[in-house]
C-alpha cells in the first residue's frame, strides 16, 4: 500500500505541484541555466527550477550532500511527513530504504575533474567520495530520516527507480519489512555528462515529443520521487490513508543490444507485471509509458504494448510524462509511478505534450496535448533501460 509520496522535479517542488503541472500540460523543458550553452550542441534540459538548497538544509548539512542526495532527502521527508509515520518502537530497524540512482553525484565528479584536469589542483575536497558515490542518496535518506533497516541503491540505468520500487514492494509483500521508503533520485545536468549524452546522438535540439512524428530525441532531466510502501496490515493498524496499491512487478532482460530496445523483452516485463498483479489485459485502462522521444524507443514500446495487450492495446490511454519533465534517468520511474497513482486518484490521464501528429509506427492513443478525464482502476508504469533492462509496475485503485 502506498501511504505517502514526495516529489522534487522540473515542474514542481512538491508532489502536488508536480501533478498540477502534469495535469495542465505545463512543461519544465527549457534552455539550461546551470551549464554554459556555448559548450553544448543541444541546450535544452529539464532542470529543477528556482531551487535553493539553503531553503532545505543548513550550510553544515550541505557539506556531504551532492545535489542528487539533496533531492532524495527532500522527497523522502515529504513522503514520510505525508504518510504520518513515526519510527519508534523498533520500526526504524525494520524499515527498508531502497533507492534507484543511475549516475550518482555527477555534479561533484564534474566539478572535481575540472579542478584536477583544467586547474591542475593538487588536492580535492575531502568529501568528494562521500558526495559522488552512487549509494549516497540511500545513505543520506537513511541518516536524515533515522531509518536503520536495509538501505541500498539499485543502479540499472533508466530502470533504476522502478527496479528499486519493485524490490521494495516484494520485500514488504513477503514480510521482509513492514515499511519501505523507496523511489529514485538523479541530478546529472553537468557539462561532462551532457557532452557524453551528446556523443550518443540521442538528444533533441528543441524539446521532447514522445510518439510524435518529427520527434528528434530525448531531453535530460533531473529530480527525485519517493513513496512510502506499507503492508496492508501495518497501514490499517495505524489508521493510515492509503493512496493506491502496487499489485505487480515484472522485469526482464533483452539479452541483446546495449542500446537498441527489444519489443519482446519489454512485453515480457509487461506480461509478468500483470500476471503478478492478477490483472488481465482488459483490466488495465492506462499506461504511463517510458516514452523517451527517441525514434527507436517509442516505436519499440508501441510494438511491445501490442504484443502484451493484443487487441486491447487500441483501447489503452498512454502518455509520457517525459514530454514535460525530460528524462530523469534513474529517478524517472519513481516520478512516473507517483504520476500514475495520482492519475488513478484524480481520474485523469495526463497528456503527452509537444505532439505534432501521428507517426505510423506509433499508432496507439497517446493522449496528445491535453489531459483526459477518465476512470482508471488499474494502470502500468513502464521503464526500459539501456542495457536491455526492463521493469514494469502494476498499480490499482485501493477499495
Amino acid at each position: 500500500m502506498v501511504t505517502g509520496w514526495g516529489v522534487l522535479s522540473p515542474i514542481g517542488h512538491t508532489a502536488e505541484q508536480h501533478w498540477s503541472s502534469l495535469s495542465r500540460g505545463a512543461g519544465g523543458i527549457a534552455p539550461a541555466v546551470s551549464i554554459p550553452a556555448d559548450q553544448m550542441a543541444q541546450t535544452v534540459v529539464g532542470e529543477v527550477k528556482n531551487y535553493e538548497p539553503l531553503g532545505y538544509f543548513s550550510e553544515r548539512e550541505l557539506g556531504p550532500l551532492d545535489r542528487v542526495s539533496q533531492f532524495g532527502v527532500i522527497a523522502a521527508r515529504e513522503a514520510i511527513k505525508q504518510s504520518g509515520l513515526t519510527f519508534g518502537d523498533g520500526l526504524s530497524e525494520r524499515t527498508a530504504t531502497i533507492i534507484g540512482c543511475a549516475v550518482g553525484g555527477a555534479l561533484t565528479q564534474d566539478e572535481n575533474y575540472r579542478k584536477l584536469y583544467r586547474e591542475d589542483a593538487r588536492r580535492l575536497h575531502p568529501l568528494t567520495i562521500p558526495r559522488l558515490m552512487v549509494n549516497a542518496p540511500a545513505s543520506q535518506i537513511s541518516i536524515a530520516c533515522g531509518l536503520r533497516g536495509p538501505a541500498f541503491v539499485l543502479a540499472s540505468a533508466c530502470a533504476s527507480a522502478t527496479h528499486a520500487i519493485g524490490l521494495a514492494f516484494q520485500m514488504v509483500r513477503s514480510g521482509g519489512a513492514p515499511v519501505a521508503v523507496t523511489g529514485g533520485a538523479e541530478a546529472c545536468i553537468a557539462l561532462g555528462p551532457i557532452k557524453c549524452w551528446e556523443a550518443l546522438r540521442v538528444l533533441a535540439p528543441d524539446t521532447c515529443r514522445p510518439f510524435s512524428r518529427d520527434r528528434k530525441g530525448l531531453v535530460i532531466g533531473e529530480g527525485a520521487a519517493i513513496v512510502v510502501i506499507e503492508s496492508l496490515e501495518h497501514a490499517k493498524q495505524r489508521g493510515a490513508i492509503i493512496f493506491g496499491e502496487i499489485v505487480g512487478f515484472g522485469m526482464s532482460a533483452d539479452a541483446g543490444d546495449l542500446l537498441s530496445p527489444d519489443a519482446g523483452g519489454m512485453s515480457r516485463a509487461i506480461n509478468l507485471a500483470m500476471k503478478d498483479g492478477e490483472l488481465e489485459p482488459a483490466d488495465v485502462q492506462y499506461v504511463n509509458a517510458h516514452g523517451t522521444g527517441t525514434a527507436a524507443n517509442d516505436q519499440t514500446e508501441t510494438a511491445a504494448l501490442k504484443l502484451a495487450f493484443g487487441a486491447h492495446a487500441a483501447s489503452l490511454a498512454i502518455s509520457s510524462n517525459k514530454s514535460m519533465t525530460g528524462h530523469a534517468l534513474g529517478a524517472a520511474g519513481a516520478l512516473e509511478l507517483v504520476s500514475t497513482l495520482m492519475s488513478i486518484r484524480d481520474k485523469l490521464a495526463p497528456p503527452t505534450m509537444n505532439y505534432l501528429g501521428a507517426d505510423p509506427a506509433c499508432d496507439l492513443d497517446c493522449v496528445p496535448n491535453e489531459a483526459r478525464p477518465m476512470r482508471i482502476d488499474a494502470a502500468l508504469s513502464n521503464s526500459f533501460a539501456f542495457g536491455g533492462l526492463n521493469a514494469v509496475l502494476a498499480v490499482r485503485r485501493f477499495v
